[in-house]
């Protein structure tokens, strides 16, 4: 039932959201939404952000037509392979259980979302202003930076290449993934892993927020999407440590741009919560 289409993955994801919001303030999650349109109508930074958000989700909707348009054949697997061998093939085969499968599946297609989304309404209901502003800055930083790569560097995942002997374990539990859930990730869109560096950012900003539920929420999360993309056979090595490195560059970016843009109409923050309170 989870996996008939990407729309019963949308509706899913947005009961997700809110269950996540609602467990970790311990209120009642639409707050969240109203805390939302208070700081929209107060602030039109947060305005242009959102607009910013939405831009670049769009072009990395598009790239895929973008691609085909410069008619670019650069394939660079093979390269990607001769660097690391069978490493993912070892991860499938050493940790590969069918009741492991249902779960990993479940993280690697519903919490990426539902984590980061979930995180704008935490840090509302926590009047957090400076990580709800570097959340937005981050999004906007790791799929700006990631969609030159998947035009430039394209990548395929590992299970499409035949030498590296691994399976698509994602079929298992979604057979109609490729028809459903192709048209928004090419196949050759593996470097970096944007599945590492979403579901690793929205760790890092958890890190900072010392909100203790969320960081745990957030970490165990991004711990099991890192080892669910080798587990279910799409993502490299390299794509990972790519990844990795993209949210360790957009988190550190996107909390320096969130205090510049706070800096005059919020001086103070609070040091232990890294917040700016809401007026």
């Amino acid at each position: 039932m989870l996996y008939q289409s990407m729309n019963t993955v949308s509706w899913f994801t947005v009961v997700i959201v809110f269950l996540l919001i609602g467990l970790v303030s311990r209120q009642n999650p639409f707050k969240a939404v109203v805390y939302l349109a208070k700081e929209i109508l107060r602030s039109y930074k947060l305005v242009l952000l959102i607009a910013g958000m939405s831009g670049v989700l769009a072009l990395n909707k598009y790239e895929l037509q973008i691609e085909k348009k410069m008619h670019l054949t650069s394939d660079f697997t093979g390269f990607v392979f001769g660097l690391e061998g069978h490493f993912v093939q070892g991860v499938q085969h050493l940790f590969y259980a069918p009741w492991l499968t249902p779960i990993i599946v479940f993280f690697y297609v519903f919490m990426l979302q539902s984590v980061l989304a979930a995180s704008l309404g935490v840090y509302l209901m926590d009047k957090n202003r400076l990580l709800l502003y570097a959340t937005c800055y981050a999004v906007i930083l790791n799929y700006a930076i990631a969609i030159p790569f998947y035009l430039y560097f394209p990548v395929n995942e590992v299970w499409s290449y035949a030498p590296a002997g691994v399976r698509f374990v994602m079929l298992d539990v979604f057979p109609r993934f490729e028809q459903e859930y192709r048209a928004l990730s090419g196949l050759d869109n593996c470097f970096p892993s944007l599945h590492t560096s979403i579901s690793l950012t929205s760790a890092l900003l958890a890190f900072r927020s010392g909100n203790r539920r969320w960081m745990t929420i957030a970490g165990i999360s991004a711990a099991v999407i890192i080892f669910g993309i080798f587990y279910l056979g799409i993502h490299w090595l390299t794509d990972m440590v790519g990844g990795t490195l993209l949210a360790v560059l957009s988190t550190s970016l996107s909390v320096k741009l969130a205090k510049l843009t706070l800096r005059e109409s919020e001086p103070a923050l609070r040091v232990g919560s890294e917040a700016a309170p809401f007026q």
